[in-house]
């Protein structure tokens, strides 16, 4: 299979063309905020525009002419709240109307297909994620 290159400007404005079409699309998102559940330029992401979104759901949103592809931690009013599997610490926020879409599926290299979940033990684990990636980056 030829395989497309395309800047991220490009080809997410295109993703948030097609999503806002109400289609499905399927991108492999670049790298290593997601780690350990999303590989950048290994795996790839299943997306879909829902009318709402919950606590644990993994975004892809608009920030400030940029993308971002986080997991929503929590929500403040109106405010959400993002921030990447494998990040230490630091958080995006936004509303509702910066979703372009939510991952209903991871698909592995291997072809593996599955459900993302909602990250709750992760979360739960965040005070240890340092030690937990350091590990898993040297696997």
């Amino acid at each position: 299979m030829n395989k497309l290159v395309l800047p991220n400007e490009i080809l997410l404005e295109e993703v948030a063309g097609l999503l806002a079409e109400g289609r499905e699309v399927v991108f492999r998102p670049k790298g290593s905020s997601m780690l350990p559940f999303i590989r950048g330029d290994r795996d790839s992401v299943v997306l879909r525009k829902f009318a709402s979104v919950s606590i644990g759901d993994i975004l892809l949103v608009r920030l400030d002419g940029r993308y971002v592809l986080h997991r929503l931690i929590r929500r403040e009013g109106d405010v959400l709240v993002l921030m990447g599997d494998g990040n230490l610490r630091g958080t995006e926020t936004c509303t509702e109307a910066d979703v372009l879409g939510t991952v209903v599926a991871i698909e592995k290299e291997n072809g593996s297909r599955r459900r993302p979940g909602k990250g709750r033990f992760w979360r739960a684990l965040k005070p240890f994620r340092r030690i937990l990636l350091a590990i898993y980056r040297r696997i």
